[in-house]
Parts: structure tokens; C-alpha cells; sequence
């Protein structure tokens, strides 16, 4: 958890970079993450300078070139320990006409994050700017990487509050329940086949790290963790950049993040590939054929990208593997031939395990439109046998464009630290929301469809043609309403009218 001054200091940073002009807030992002890169660059090569000296042996693996380069200035200016000790004017000039050029030619280096630099961009406008951002960097403890991914996740947030760029992500206790509720395992291979800022990786990793206490101390996992397990497609460079020191700063070595238009490429080299999807991608609408992937229209005949995204996903999972994916409300109840004959799909070839409604206000203030999570698991052969649906009513957070939070930090989340009471529930669904998953194959069985999460039967979902709606078979209360007996009410009417005559009789002897 960040404390209020690493938040000050970020913010610092962040009006820094408004007020010297950049107002973009993934260019400022951008920009961060090339220095955090450079940082860390520095940090490596002093790792390996202090094992060679412990061995008295020759450095095994330099990123900084010895001597200097055909200018005759030293290659160590290019190091952050070396650069950050110069004077504004001074690093600006090393930093804009030697750094960048030398962080471009890493492109060689097997890792993603070399191979996402290899375009990198100075724009940070002023020395001034520079001295500041490099000097708060600086103050930031990375060797803790805790509070380096903290760090990050808070500047990743304020794209959330930065307007129209906050489609990239989707909130953190959405992607928390999301990855609960599929429990990654130790042998997953996971893939976020439209990754962002790589939101649903890094909380899989943070996940197995809480719930695998041993996992990096067993060396096949260890190695199958940081090269193997994790996997995210963009097309946009800037969040390939990103993403993958977002990933960096949590902890994950290599992880293969890479360039991807997924639904315009052939997917046969990574059919069946991977275990556990994890997603919620861009749904713009309409895609036109031409430059739509034929294997996935050989799934399903459409140019809705929504559903080209679930086809997708059928197609890059294992028999066996599982998703948590995002969805508009849409592809529930959509009437086209399309949405048909993909919700069949899901529920009698495959095993849909559960649609859990989220409440529209859950990516405001950019989209007011209704979602849902599907679960479900590839088997090719069926197994659909009840579907379980949760109605999210309050995710923990207003569902107003400010999206602020309802409760205190400790008790949001789908793992709140504090347990919540009845009241602070109707504020935060999600714990329930979890605990009521972990149950559906037995307690929730038995819960009526008027309570807040129940079981559907498949023959019910079938004889419906597929709907998936949550409101198509929700039940509402009728608060029971007990009438007098007739009897009762005449008398009560006999009783009024003899009140009337006496009354008008009165009357009558007045006016007499």
C-alpha cells in the first residue's frame, strides 16, 4: 500500500508534467516508464559489477558499453547513477541525444521490454522538468516490489480519471474478481489476448504469489512463472510498453507481451495454447470481413467484434481451460443468428459455468452501458448442467462519473481485509458475490430465484433459446397484501352511511 507521501510525490509528478504541457496522460505515462526502464537498466549492471567483484571475475553480462563511444564521451553518462548527479541543463542534453538513441538499439535483447523500447521517444519539454521527475524517481525504494507495482498501479490509475483514455482499463476490483473466481493455478498458462496495461496478468501474478506462498521457491515454477505463464496481445505500442513494465515492476521477469491485431491474424499457432483467458477487450462495434480472421469466422459468422472476441477465445483455449471475460449485455439476449448460435454454443458444446451481472455504472464515466462476466470452460463436449447467476448490485465504489469509494480500503475488494457487515454488504457485493461462486454446485442449488444469486437448470436456458439475461429468470417478490373480509367492509359501509343520515339530520334541525 502506498502512503500519502509516495502519493504526493507521484502527484507532484503528474502536475508537473501538466503544467510543462503534456497533457496526455499515457504520454506522461510513457515517459515514466522509460525512466523506471533506465533505472532498473542501472540497477542490473550494478548487480552483475558486485558479482564479478565477489568472484574476481570478468562481468558476465554488460548493458552499459566500457569506455567511450566515437565521440570520446564515456558510455557511463548513459547510466541513471551517472546521469542523475548532472545539472539540469546538462542531463537534459545526455538524456535526449544519447539515452533514447541507446535505449533504441536494445531492441536485440531477447526481452520484451528491450523489444518494446526500440521506438521510445524523448518529449519531456524542459531540463527543469527532467531534473525534477528523475530526482522524485529516485527517492522511490524499488527494490521492494510491492511498492514499485504499488507505485505503478496508482500512476495507471489516473488515466482512469484522465478522460477519454480510460478504456484501457478496467477497475482493479473487477479484475481482482474476476481472477478470484478462476483461481489461477501454478501450471496455468494465461493469455489476455487485448491486454492494455496488462491489468488481468499482473493481478494473476499477485494472486499466485498470495496464494502459492512456495511457488518461486520451486525452481520449475519459478522459471515456468517468469517465461512461460504469461501472455498478452495489443496493437497499440504505447500500451505494449506499459503493460509490460507493469509486469516488470510486479515481479515478472519475461513475460511474452506482444504485438497482436486479434481478430485480423491467423490464429493456428496458438490454437489450444493456453489454460485461462482472462479479458474484457475493446468492443467497437463492427468489423469488416476483409480484415476479420477466417478461422474465427469459421466459428461464428459475424462482424460484431464482441462476438468474434468469445470466438477467439474458444479458439486460444485448451480443452480444459477456463475464461473470465467481459461482455455487453448484448451478447446475452442479442437476437441475431450470430448471438444465438454463439450463446448455444457456450451451453451445449462447451460448460458455461456462470453469468455474473454487473451494475451499468461500473465503467463510468466513459461507458454507461450494462456488462456482465462469463465463466466458462472449453470441453468440446458438453457439460453444461445448471448455470449459476449473480446480480451485482454495488461493486464497493458510487456508480456515478466520479466512482468514488463507498467504504473504507480495508473492506473493498472481493477479499476484503475486514469483514463486512449486512449494511456495508449493500455496498460491496463482491465478497458475497465470491463466496456464493465457491458454493454453486451445492447451497446455491437450493436458493430460490428471487434471492440475489441462484442456479438455472440447462433444459430451462434452452427452452429460452439460449438467453442469457439474469432478468429473464429472476423472480421478483410480490409483498403479500391481506384484505378484509367482505363482511367486514359493509358493515363498516352500513355503520358510515347511519353516521351520514344522523349527521344530515342535525344538520336540518339547525337550519330549522
Amino acid at each position: 500500500m502506498l502512503t500519502g507521501q509516495l502519493r504526493s510525490q507521484i502527484d507532484r509528478i503528474w502536475d508537473a508534467f501538466w503544467s510543462g504541457g503534456i497533457s496526455n496522460p499515457l504520454e506522461v505515462i510513457e515517459q515514466i516508464t522509460y525512466l523506471l526502464f533506465l533505472r532498473r537498466l542501472d540497477d542490473l549492471q550494478i548487480l552483475e559489477e558486485n558479482k564479478a567483484a565477489r568472484l574476481d571475475q570478468p562481468i558476465e553480462r554488460r548493458i552499459f558499453p566500457e569506455g567511450n563511444d566515437p565521440g570520446g564521451r564515456p558510455y557511463d553518462d548513459l547510466r541513471w547513477s551517472h546521469f542523475k548527479n548532472l545539472s539540469p541543463a546538462e542531463m537534459y542534453v545526455v538524456v535526449g541525444e544519447r539515452v533514447f538513441p541507446f535505449l533504441r538499439t536494445l531492441g536485440a535483447d531477447e526481452s520484451t521490454y528491450a523489444h518494446h523500447m526500440k521506438d521510445a521517444r524523448f518529449t519531456i519539454p524542459t531540463p527543469a522538468l527532467l531534473a525534477k521527475v528523475v530526482d522524485l524517481i529516485g527517492e522511490v525504494p524499488m527494490e521492494d516490489r510491492d511498492t514499485k507495482g504499488d507505485l505503478y498501479e496508482y500512476m495507471l490509475g489516473k488515466i482512469a480519471t484522465a478522460g477519454q483514455n480510460g478504456q484501457f482499463r478496467t477497475p482493479r476490483h473487477i479484475i481482482a474478481l474476476m481472477v478470484a473466481m478462476t483461481a489461477p493455478q501454478p501450471t496455468d498458462i494465461i493469455c489476455d489476448p487485448a491486454c492494455g496495461t496488462a491489468g488481468f496478468l499482473v493481478a494473476a501474478g499477485e494472486y499466485l504469489r498470495k496464494s502459492q506462498p512456495g511457488l518461486l521457491h520451486d525452481a520449475k515454477h519459478k522459471a515456468h512463472f517468469h517465461d512461460g505463464m504469461f501472455h498478452g496481445f495489443d496493437f497499440d505500442n504505447t500500451m505494449l510498453r506499459i503493460g509490460s513494465m507493469n509486469m516488470l515492476l510486479h515481479g515478472v521477469e519475461n513475460p511474452d507481451i506482444r504485438y497482436r491485431d486479434s481478430l485480423a491474424q491467423d490464429h493456428a499457432a496458438d490454437e489450444e495454447a493456453y489454460t485461462l483467458v482472462l479479458a474484457n477487450p475493446p468492443f467497437a462495434g463492427s468489423l469488416d470481413y476483409e480484415n476479420t480472421a477466417k478461422d474465427l469466422l469459421a466459428i461464428v459468422k459475424t462482424k460484431k467484434t464482441e462476438l468474434l472476441f468469445l470466438a477467439l477465445f474458444l479458439r486460444l483455449l485448451r480443452p480444459g481451460g477456463r475464461a473470465a471475460v467481459i461482455v455487453p449485455d448484448g451478447v446475452l439476449f442479442g437476437s441475431s443468428n450470430a448471438h444465438k448460435t454463439l450463446r448455444q454454443m457456450l451451453v451445449e458444446e462447451q460448460k458455461l459455468d456462470a453469468v455474473v451481472s454487473l451494475p451499468s455504472g461500473a465503467f463510468r464515466p466513459y461507458a454507461g452501458v450494462s456488462t456482465a462476466i462469463l465463466l466458462f470452460t472449453k470441453t468440446n463436449s458438453g457439460g453444461t448442467d445448471h448455470v449459476w447467476f449473480y446480480d451485482v448490485e454495488a461493486d464497493g465504489w458510487s456508480l456515478d462519473d466520479k466512482r468514488m469509494p463507498l467504504l473504507s480500503e480495508d473492506k473493498l475488494g472481493p477479499v476484503p481485509a475486514t469483514a463486512l457487515s449486512a449494511e456495508e454488504h449493500a455496498r460491496n457485493n463482491l465478497p458475497d458475490a465470491l463466496a456464493r461462486w465457491l458454493a454453486r454446485d451445492a447451497a446455491e442449488r437450493e436458493r430460490p430465484r428471487t434471492a440475489q444469486s441462484f442456479c438455472v437448470p440447462k433444459a430451462d436456458i434452452a427452452a429460452q433459446g439460449y438467453d442469457l439475461s439474469l432478468n429473464r429468470y429472476k423472480e421478483v417478490v410480490h409483498e403479500e397484501i391481506k384484505h378484509r373480509a367482505p363482511k367486514e367492509i359493509l358493515a363498516d359501509l352500513a355503520k358510515l352511511e347511519e353516521e351520514i343520515q344522523r349527521g344530515m339530520k342535525e344538520l336540518e334541525g339547525m337550519l330549522s
